[in-house]
């Protein structure tokens, strides 16, 4: 197994694309790349043809996967504001690829069976994949198609996040093979001999109490510990200081508990969810998620402090959980609010990897929404870097 990643910044894409061919062949050796990932510019997008037929010429692989980004990341690289263009490559002798595309309209049912979810999508009955996982925000069913994927394929990861750039629906790229899309979702299914670690950062830090949700509807928290939730917060607004109840006004976010069983939840045991409003009848409160009553919930707080702690926090757990021993390549689906935006310097998440992991070849994007698990469940994010690190399964035959 052998990751490469690399990076242009040309702002012609001919010579972007001769850069980054250049590159990957200089990593790769001899190897045969079996996988590529491309993630390219808006700048770019009406090249898109043209950047796939010089890639797959110069580069023959079994799957070409990817899409158009606001922000591209290659070679460990985070290219924001500027046109650019990332390949990252893989050598995967004993693995099976599986590409997929779907344009999401006719997906089944929630209550339909496992054959209805896997013909939809396109997964054979024998195929227990990890799934990466690449969609457009104007087109896609991506809420629906994530929880089918995840009702097919149990035990396996689904990794990813939403094409961004475009302000427009048919404006965004989906690369699949010798195709371009502009609407629908793309992966790729992997399975063999390899092994797929996701570690998902949300960027958040709890204030209060961990609350019980007394009574709600939907997604509409009516009252938790037996009081209303905007009666809590005057409450909760004294006791914090004068930073943090600015961001009480401006940054609030809810926290729910996914492991009820998790008597200490920390870092990465809470599912951070937006509030949407409020509910002026019953002063509950409005999130962007479906919850049931006796649910743990807690709220959080995002700045870019906040955020850094929370990536170091999930970065070491998995640091001491071996996750970087064997790790030979590496993608970062980030959110655009994250990057130079949130903490006023480039590469901040990909160099904080890199200082934990060693040097892995790293490749992704900036996502218009991130696609990663948190407990046993694959959710659609915002504000979050997902990570795979991708390892041997089993035995490493170069």
């Amino acid at each position: 197994m052998k990751w490469v990643s690399s990076i242009a910044t040309d702002e012609d894409s001919h010579r972007a694309v001769e850069t980054v061919i250049r590159s990957t062949r200089d990593q790769l050796g001899d190897r045969p790349p079996h996988l590529l990932l491309v993630f390219s510019s808006p700048a770019f997008t009406a090249d898109a043809r043209d950047i796939l037929d010089r890639l797959r010429a110069e580069l023959p692989a079994t799957v070409v996967i990817g899409c158009s980004a606001a922000g591209v990341i290659g070679g460990g690289v985070e290219a924001e504001h500027t046109p650019a263009l990332s390949l990252t490559a893989a050598h995967l002798p004993n693995v099976k690829l599986l590409p997929i595309y779907t344009d999401t309209q006719n997906l089944p049912d929630a209550d339909a069976p496992p054959s209805a979810w896997r013909e939809s999508i396109g997964i054979p009955d024998n195929r227990t994949p990890h799934v990466l996982l690449l969609a457009d925000p104007f087109s896609a069913r991506i809420s629906e198609l994530v929880h089918g994927l995840d009702f097919i394929l149990p035990d396996q990861h689904i990794l990813g996040g939403l094409a961004s750039g475009a302000r427009e629906p048919g404006g965004n790229v989906l690369f699949l093979n010798d195709q371009v899309f502009s609407e629908g979702a793309v992966a790729v299914g992997m399975e063999g001999d390899l092994r797929l670690d996701t570690i998902v950062a949300q960027g958040c830090r709890p204030i209060g109490d961990r609350l019980h949700i007394s009574t709600c509807e939907g997604n509409v928290i009516h009252a938790i510990n037996g009081k209303p939730p905007i009666d809590y917060l005057q409450s909760l607004s004294p006791t914090l200081n004068e930073y943090d109840r600015h961001l009480l006004q401006t940054a609030l976010f809810i926290g729910i508990q996914m492991d009820a069983l998790q008597g200490h939840p920390g870092h990465g045991d809470y599912l951070i969810r937006n509030i949407m409003g409020v509910d002026n009848r019953t002063a509950g409160l409005i999130i962007a998620e479906h919850v049931h009553e006796g649910q743990t919930v807690q709220f959080h707080l995002r700045d870019k402090l906040s955020s850094a702690h929370d990536l170091e926090s999930m970065l070491n757990r998995a640091a001491r959980d071996g996750v970087f021993d064997d790790g030979r390549g590496a993608l970062l689906f980030s959110c655009l609010g994250r990057g130079e935006h949130l903490y006023g310097s480039p590469n901040h998440d990909s160099e904080l990897l890199l200082k934990k992991a060693g040097d892995v070849p790293i490749g992704g994007f900036f996502c218009n929404g991130e696609i990663g698990p948190v407990a046993d469940a694959t959710y659609l994010h915002g504000y979050t870097s997902a990570f795979g690190i991708f390892s041997p399964g089993t035995r490493d035959v170069d």
